[in-house]
């Protein structure tokens, strides 16, 4: 997958703004597009980083082997956008636009949630787990093409989760959690009772990892 971007145009990200994207963008994209000459292809779009100052927005081509299969799909004319699952929260009410300048044009991605905000310490516990998975476990784990999201808090202080991508079927998936995961969770949150995991392991299409080796995603 490359990136799209290669030419005389420039792209800027705005901050803080489901995806809208213009006429007129959704015309330079199929411009770019059409050059590819491939069946097919697409826009992926996905943040990075997402939910912390550093948050930034990527756009890449997107052949549809690419596709995991969880995506957001917004349909333009003649080509499709897919919207990262790990980023539909950050990317939600995102706005593409295109404006043709004397340098060549200006590519303008507003995402006002992109960013989010750091919970207080008195939020509830979902929120404050729910940002240190956004912004600290997640871009560790999205190496191997995984992400994990929280599924529920139960009544007991027990932290449920999904993991998704190159971690559903993972091998390594439960030195993930254990080694990883749990244990970064611990480290901030004394009050959670056990962190578990609730995906079915065995529906996994593309793990990373088939067999028990390697390490965990999470250092």
């Amino acid at each position: 997958m490359n990136q799209y971007y290669n030419g005389p145009y420039s792209i800027s990200f705005l901050g803080p703004a489901m995806i809208h994207v213009s006429d007129s963008a959704q015309n330079y994209f199929r411009h770019l597009i059409d050059q590819q000459d491939i069946a097919g292809l697409g826009i992926r779009m996905k943040a990075v980083h997402g939910g912390t100052p550093k948050a930034d927005c990527v756009l890449e081509y997107c052949e549809p082997s690419d596709l995991a299969g969880d995506e957001t799909v917004v349909e333009c004319k003649d080509f499709s956008v897919y919207i990262d699952a790990a980023s539909a929260r950050f990317l939600e009410d995102a706005d593409v636009d295109y404006q043709v300048n004397a340098t060549g044009g200006q590519l303008t991605i507003r995402a006002p949630k992109i960013k989010g905000s750091v919970p207080t310490a008195d939020a509830p516990l979902a929120d404050r787990v729910q940002y240190v998975l956004d912004s600290e476990i997640n871009p560790q784990i999205a190496a191997h093409g995984g992400r994990v999201r929280l599924v529920e808090v139960t009544s007991d202080q027990a932290i449920v989760l999904q993991f998704g991508g190159g971690c559903h079927g993972c091998g390594m998936a439960d030195v993930t959690l254990k080694q990883g995961i749990e244990k970064t969770l611990r480290a901030q949150f004394p009050e959670i009772s056990a962190v578990r995991d609730a995906t079915d392991h065995k529906s996994g299409e593309n793990p990373y990892y088939r067999e028990h080796h390697g390490h965990s995603a999470v250092r």
